[in-house]
């Protein structure tokens, strides 16, 4: 799934380790995300967009529109 996650973590100077910790997560599993490889499940996508403050629309993209 297409997403922001990578560009809203570097404007927050974060790596992805601690995002990961953030979130509860492994490195692996943002690194997973970011390069798209892994789709988020929706608590997941809940938690990422709350991190970040935004709609989860704007953290990911719908593949269905």
């Amino acid at each position: 799934m297409k997403n922001r996650l990578k560009l809203l973590r570097v404007e927050r100077n974060w790596t992805q380790e601690q995002l990961g910790q953030a979130l509860g997560v492994s490195r692996q599993a943002v690194n997973a995300l970011e390069t798209e490889k892994h789709d988020p499940s929706l608590d997941l996508a809940y938690r990422i967009s709350a991190l970040f403050e935004r709609p989860v629309e704007d953290v990911f993209e719908n593949p269905h529109v």
